[in-house]
């Protein structure tokens, strides 16, 4: 088993809007990006499950072409709320880091 974090090039995440974060997980190769994406390991269900989320509210994308992972949340807090503690949605990408593949 390896970590997400160790195969990825860059994982990250940011505000798609005040109320939506977007998260990336990108590869420099295809022979990595297709090991993380045959495992199964990455899914609409495994990020639902990580931000205790329905996997109704979860927008998963496999972009081939870029040799990436796309997913789209709802924020935690709405962008600028007193509860939101990562006003550019930045920080919210780490729990991914964990993921055995």
């Amino acid at each position: 088993m390896t970590k997400l974090a160790d195969l990825a090039s860059l994982i990250r995440s940011k505000n798609a809007g005040p109320f939506c974060l977007t998260i990336d997980i990108m590869f420099d190769n295809a022979e990595t990006y297709r090991r993380v994406k045959d495992s199964g390991k990455i899914s609409a269900w495994t990020v639902a499950g990580i931000y205790g989320l329905s996997e109704n509210n979860v927008q998963f994308f496999f972009v081939d072409n870029a040799l990436a992972v796309k997913a789209s949340i709802p924020r935690p807090a709405t962008q600028g709320d007193l509860g939101d503690a990562d006003s550019h949605g930045g920080q919210q990408y780490a729990p991914l880091m964990e993921i055995d593949i």
